[in-house]
């Protein structure tokens, strides 16, 4: 049962829970169509429950008032002893725009940034399924932001311990052996620590790619071609262990550095992931394991708040294949459900009418 503390005055509301599913629920079962989210802050566990507690999520929630619907404050009958003092909803009401992003798998930072936006009411006002076509144009601009759309030439594979990292190098080498048709070679650096490297040798064989270990010969196989580098493991406890990286990179001249970050670990890991990748001049993004998760909707928080280029989306194991380079659309189409065509000729964004009803009859009935 979350806990509830009630407002000084006004229709406002705080509740803390565990999870962004349950705040939508309350915010949808007790508050209404009418709710909307002021502020979302993650809340880490005290004292020791921090080893082993995760964090919970305080969230301030906000009713506009509908005199012709809502009774007055003084008529309403209070609680009963182990209830919160929510008002109940309107059962019959349609889901509102801020739900809906939610169970399609937006993630709260990623909708706090969309509600910071000062058009935001702007979009609360467009009828639903126009709304969440416009909310994924927004979404698709604000990450494509800076994109330069460069070809790899001189790169970095840069990742945590279990990240997929080498299988992400060996999916992209595929692209570029298989498809584009480039020359290149692979170089593994290993400094003071064990770099293993898997199926990397072999798979390079088997494509014709030249393969070392630091200080193999590191310049293109042939002109037009790539080099590519597999580091060792980024460190997510000794920033000076990275700074290491970070050294050799400039030192060799490898300023395309591709952070892979899987998005089957845990928020504050992936996050911590994050912001060591930055920190070591990461220049482009690969999601990996999404084969493991359920929702994609937490991809947003990092296409929206940086000037990573998205490479593409590991979506499998395997070491040729299960790579969506496509990666906005990709994302658009699981998180919004957008996969229809600008067939309706009244919607000039170019999206599909159809489109958004198929995710607000998913949302209503989840």
């Amino acid at each position: 049962m979350p806990t509830f503390t009630p407002p000084a005055s006004g229709p406002s509301y705080r509740f803390v829970v565990k999870s962004a599913d349950e705040a939508a629920t309350i915010i949808r079962d007790r508050l209404g169509p009418r709710a909307h989210v002021l502020s979302v802050r993650t809340v880490e566990a005290s004292g020791l429950r921090r080893l082993w507690g995760s964090p919970s999520l305080e969230v301030i929630a906000q009713v506009d008032p509908d005199p012709d619907t809502l009774p007055e404050a003084a008529e309403m009958p209070p609680p009963a002893p182990n209830e919160e003092s929510f008002p109940k909803a309107d059962r019959g009401a349609g889901p509102s725009l801020p739900s809906l992003l939610r169970r399609s798998g937006l993630s709260d930072i990623a909708l706090g940034r969309l509600q910071g936006d000062p058009t935001w009411p702007e979009l609360l006002a467009l009828p639903l399924h126009r709304a969440l076509v416009e909310v994924g144009l927004r979404l698709e601009r604000s990450a494509d932001r800076g994109s330069s759309r460069r070809t790899l030439d001189r790169a970095a594979f840069i990742g945590t311990s279990g990240s997929g990292r080498t299988t992400a190098l060996c999916k992209w080498l595929g692209v570029e052996i298989l498809r584009n048709q480039r020359p290149g070679r692979v170089v593994v650096a290993e400094f003071d620590r064990p770099n293993p490297v898997g199926s990397l040798p072999m798979f390079c064989e088997a494509l014709g790619v030249p393969y070392g270990r630091f200080p193999a010969y590191s310049e293109p196989a042939a002109a037009g071609g790539f080099v590519y580098f597999d580091m060792p493991a980024i460190s997510l406890r000794d920033p000076s262990e990275n700074a290491q990286i970070g050294e050799f990179l400039d030192r060799e001249k490898v300023s395309q550095r591709v952070l892979v970050l899987n998005l089957a670990y845990d928020h504050q890991t992936l996050r911590l992931a994050y912001a060591s990748g930055r920190d070591i001049g990461a220049t482009h993004v690969v999601f990996s394991h999404l084969d493991e998760v359920q929702q994609w909707g937490r991809v947003w928080e990092y296409l929206g708040d940086s000037g990573l280029e998205p490479l593409f989306l590991a979506t499998g194991p395997s070491l040729t294949g299960d790579c969506e380079e496509d990666v906005l659309g990709s994302v658009i189409r699981r998180t919004l459900a957008s996969s229809g065509t600008a067939s309706d000729a009244d919607d000039p964004t170019g999206g599909s009418n159809a489109s958004g009803r198929a995710v607000a009859q998913r949302a209503t009935h989840a």
